[in-house]
């Protein structure tokens, strides 16, 4: 890496590859060969200089992991002051690449930063340990931090604005490790102007059985999935549908992602005994039309969450479980009787989010059913599928964006006979009603030729 400098590594397009006595020997371009770049070489290192040619793409992404370079020099982006620096600059591009969060790690041999985007991890940069401990120290002041505590985790908060009206909070958690400490940057955004109920991925039929379940005014709404599958942004899709002047909102959040005017939102904060029961407890006394938990997680909240639907509230939350209708196991896991899980549940969804295909580098092969898991019937024949490439306008993973997939369960008469009964098994019912599972809408997009079958496959068995 020290061999070029990035203005020389990018102008000649060029990657070290080894070195000799008397030689030196790089990768390049091989869009750009030229024995002139040869001759030019030479005189720079005096050596004799041997170069291999590579595709363009792979110099492309060894290029800017390994070879930063400044292409914004007028930063707009600010914290506590006007800086532009790599920090500033590397928070600029995942804000606007869409990045949920930064991590920077340190190993034995190297440094790197990784962005989460569209939920994987991208190697992004690979940085010199030199430069490592002052890279943290500058995130730990921007954070309050202590910099001389490097044995204990440690959280903090950067508040930056971009442009002049634009605003977004940074959580900084830093943990110690074996060869230094770890950060993690979570880029939380306060625009809530582009959610929308009608825009977040439901299909025609599933959104309408949703909608009967806002218009009630009473009861609970259940979003189920795992960390990071959309379920908040569902929420607060629905709370802006909901937010109007005749009625009194409340929310209980951790953390408080999108914040919107006429909502009353409270933090968590769990140090001074500020939990969901609690505020639940409180939120009874506030005269509320529509709560909002950010997560039902224990069988005191669970609790306050049904005695609330039950004197007349709306309820959103979320939960943990694997399909919509497993919310009914887990609230009775809870410790919440089946009678009164019958009575105020109006409405249990699922949902995940699906990487989509890169438009630009997927390719369409022909497709054998062996490729599908084990004992998975499918629902229709497919032919022909689409793979996963990788370019650089997907950072060389082969995909580009994400989309929303719902499973939505309507809580009638009949299905709340059945959960007071105990009888769970409701496959017949479900498709005497047309609903459609996670796994028949995933499988839906695989066919369309919009995401590809190793994106789906943990879906597949989701019914």
């Amino acid at each position: 890496m020290q061999m070029l400098t990035p203005e020389q590594a990018w102008h000649y397009r060029i990657v070290p590859k080894s070195t000799g006595n008397d030689s030196l020997s790089f990768y390049i371009d091989e869009t750009v060969f030229d024995l002139g770049t040869i001759n030019e070489l030479e005189v720079i290192f005096g050596k004799t200089i041997y170069l291999e040619k590579v595709e363009w793409t792979r110099i492309n992404k060894t290029l800017s992991k390994y070879y930063r370079i400044e292409h914004n020099k007028n930063a707009t982006i600010t914290a506590k002051g006007t800086h532009d620096d790599f920090l500033l600059n590397l928070i600029a591009e995942a804000k606007g690449l869409g990045s949920s969060d930064i991590h920077i790690e340190i190993y034995e041999g190297k440094c790197r930063i990784r962005i989460r985007m569209d939920g994987m991890m991208v190697e992004r940069y690979v940085i010199r340990k030199e430069e490592y401990p002052s890279l943290i120290n500058k995130i730990k002041i921007k954070a309050n931090l202590d910099i001389a505590e490097k044995r204990l985790p440690q959280d903090g908060r950067i508040f930056f604005v971009v442009g002049e009206d634009k605003k977004f909070d940074i959580r900084v958690s830093v943990l110690p490790t074996l060869h230094g400490e770890k950060v993690v940057l979570r880029l939380l955004s306060n625009d809530a102007t582009n959610i929308d109920i009608y825009k977040v991925g439901f299909t025609e039929f599933d959104l309408e059985n949703y909608l009967e379940g806002v218009k009630r005014p009473n009861g609970i709404m259940l979003i189920s999935g795992p960390t990071g599958s959309g379920k908040t942004t569902t929420l607060y899709a629905t709370l802006k549908l909901l937010n109007k002047e005749t009625r009194n909102i409340l929310t209980i959040e951790d953390p408080i992602e999108y914040t919107l005017d006429g909502i009353n939102q409270v933090q968590l904060k769990e140090s001074i005994g500020l939990n969901f029961g609690s505020a639940l407890r409180t939120f009874l006394r506030q005269d509320p039309d529509v709560i909002m938990v950010g997560e039902i997680r224990d069988p005191d909240t669970a609790s306050m969450a049904i005695r609330a639907a039950l004197t007349g509230h709306l309820v959103l939350s979320t939960i943990h479980t694997n399909s919509a209708w497993g919310t009914i196991s887990r609230l009775v896991d809870m410790g919440i009787p089946p009678f009164l899980i019958a009575n105020t549940l109006n409405t249990t969804v699922a949902q995940r989010l699906v990487r989509l295909l890169c438009p630009d580098c997927k390719k369409e092969e022909v497709f054998t059913s062996f490729l599908y898991p084990k004992q998975f019937v499918p629902f229709r024949v497919v032919s022909r599928h689409c793979v996963a490439q990788g370019c650089e306008k997907c950072f060389y993973t082969g995909y580009k964006g994400r989309k929303a997939v719902y499973e939505v369960i309507p809580i009638d008469a009949t299905l709340s006979k059945q959960i007071k009964e105990g009888q769970y098994e409701i496959s017949e019912l479900l498709k005497e009603r047309k609903i459609k599972s996670l796994s028949e809408n995933v499988f839906e997009l695989f066919e369309s030729g919009k995401t590809s079958l190793e994106e789906i496959y943990p879906l597949l068995f989701n019914f």
